[in-house]
């Protein structure tokens, strides 16, 4: 049953004016601090600054109402850039905002059905592996812009993208270089915001988000004259002071079965990225979110945001956390942050013709640094040879190939591996005739344990042979059997086909209620020594006594 109840409306019932002022300043914090961020992901993901604006103002509002955090904050993300700069160079624009919207109404379709939870089945190899495979493509592709290579587009796959950078970087500019580097150095050493206190200048100064001096310091230096880089103004125009109406993409319908793939991976990759980030934030405010509201409110807003030319959008950890910190107490202040981008953008459109790219560039650098978890290969050979499996095969997929392929091996992967540990859980083995009158009676006593389904059909058969049984009336001890399915069923019903043609029979003991309720629905029940499942092995013995008598 579908349960629509937005964070919002929570978070209004005991709403004060204390509250609105503190979301309002979280708000426009966060709105400052995503500025820059909306562009730079925009262009790395092979759009316009625009557009990366256009996604941050209207996924923000629509995640702010709908969600189920109360302190998310959605927009372009890092996680997204290789996935939509490759899908854009297959598919075309037009397909890469019709698959953004199929990836809402998946996600949309999922909250509705409550599979929020079922995001968390991803291993966390897997996650760890693809989150730095992405942070090496941002690195990866701010190269160019980093020392001002004059490329025009950069190719989307791995190894093309290597060898256009070695081909071209003879011509790199020393204005670039020096421009980015300063804001590398500005990134790093300005004092962090939420720190301890500092004295002195530290004490105001880390209020100021980094990213605000690096892009002032940069515009400044344009405007000036003294800097002549690569701009946004010279490679897009600049960005348009409105917000552009909706519209339906242009589609190119031969293509639409390649969009259904790209489409599912888009909508993993959001669910992922918006529950973990909002799981993160539930240990800030000591609140637990809606996972299922919050897949719907992800789902409504790439539904909508392609309409207006956006891209993909989820939930966004740094912009998340700087919200959370710096006082947020409702959704409100989502909505606040959307509001301070739109004004920004009709106010001072002008001034971001001059944001150089080489700032952009150093900013998702930097971003990219912080943003993966280059520890997790150092700590890799403490773990199991699954791990690093999953880990390593992610990781070297996402970089050279595309993150559809990367999840979809790395499912695949993680599944058979579960699938060989369960089976390796599965014994069964033939016990000696330690009982008299089981040795007395001719009967084999085979005891199961563990999990019997497919994927343990070999050690099964391997152990319950029909053409060598060991004797004619076997006793089956399968209290310590955790799962059994069809297919290892049939195992046992051919070797019960064997014994009856031989003249004996099976008897199975102390199968728990979930085992035994297959047994009983398949009708093999039927088959069995004494037409059920007996509860001791002296029951059992007593019934392989009679069918020996009768033989």
């Amino acid at each position: 049953m579908l349960t629509f109840r937005p964070a919002l409306l929570r978070s209004l019932v005991h709403y004060r004016g204390a509250d609105f002022t503190a979301d309002l300043a979280a708000g426009v914090t966060v709105g400052v601090v995503a500025l820059p961020l909306a562009m730079a992901f925009g262009i790395a993901s092979g759009v316009t600054p625009a557009q990366g604006l256009v996604t941050a103002i209207l996924a923000g509002i629509v995640v702010a109402v709908f969600g189920g955090s109360r302190v998310q904050i959605a927009g372009p993300a890092g996680a997204f850039v290789g996935l939509l700069y490759t899908l854009g160079e297959r598919l075309g624009a037009g397909n890469l905002l019709l698959a953004t919207m199929l990836a809402g109404a998946m996600l949309f379709v999922a909250g509705a059905m409550r599979v929020g939870r079922m995001i968390r089945y991803v291993p966390v190899a897997i996650v760890a592996g693809f989150t730095n495979g992405i942070a090496v493509i941002i690195a990866l592709q701010q190269v160019r812009d980093f020392l001002g290579l004059p490329i025009a587009r950069m190719p989307a796959d791995f190894f093309a993208q290597i060898d256009t950078l070695l081909h071209h970087l003879h011509t790199f500019d020393p204005a670039s270089i020096a421009l980015g580097s300063l804001s590398l150095v500005v990134l790093h050493f300005w004092p962090k915001a939420y720190a301890a206190e500092h004295p002195g200048w530290r004490s105001w100064a880390r209020f100021i988000p980094a990213t605000v001096i690096v892009l002032a310091v940069g515009i400044a230096l344009v405007s000036s004259g003294l800097v002549q880089v690569p701009t946004i103004g010279s490679r897009f125009g600049g960005i348009p002071a409105s917000l552009p109406m909706p519209s339906l993409p242009d589609i190119d319908w031969p293509k639409i079965r390649e969009v259904l793939i790209p489409a599912f991976s888009i909508a993993l990759l959001c669910g992922i990225e918006s529950l973990l980030c909002a799981r993160m934030a539930d240990g800030l405010i000591r609140e637990r979110h809606d996972s299922n509201q919050e897949l719907m409110a992800q789902g409504l807003a790439n539904l909508l945001v392609p309409l207006f030319g956006g891209i993909a959008a989820t939930g966004t950890i740094a912009r998340t956390v700087t919200n959370v910190r710096s006082g947020a107490r409702s959704p409100v202040s989502g909505i606040v942050h959307s509001l301070t981008l739109a004004s920004i953008v009709l106010l001072a459109a002008p001034l971001a013709a001059n944001i150089p790219l080489a700032v952009l560039a150093a900013i998702l650098l930097f971003v990219a640094w912080h943003m993966g978890d280059w520890l997790a290969f150092g700590r890799i050979r403490v773990f199991s040879v699954a791990h690093r499996v999953l880990m390593v095969s992610t990781f070297v997929l996402t970089v050279v190939y595309d993150l559809t392929v990367a999840v979809q091996v790395g499912m695949g992967l993680a599944c058979l591996l579960f699938l060989h540990r369960m089976a390796g859980l599965s014994h069964a083995q033939w016990e000696g005739s330690t009982e008299d009158a089981q040795a007395q009676a001719g009967v084999a006593v085979c005891r199961l344990r563990g999990p019997l389904f497919f994927g343990a059909v070999d050690r099964l058969e391997s152990v319950l042979d029909a053409a060598r049984p060991p004797a004619t009336r076997v006793m089956v001890d399968m209290s310590e059997v955790s799962y059994l399915d069809t297919s290892a069923l049939e195992v046992l019903d051919d070797y019960e086909r064997a014994l009856r043609e031989s003249g004996g029979a099976l008897a199975v003991v102390g199968a728990p209620e979930n085992v035994a309720s297959l047994i009983r629905r398949s009708g093999f029940i039927e088959k069995l020594a004494g037409r059920q499942i007996h509860a001791s092995r002296g029951e059992a013995l007593a019934q392989l006594r009679i069918v020996q008598s009768r033989a």
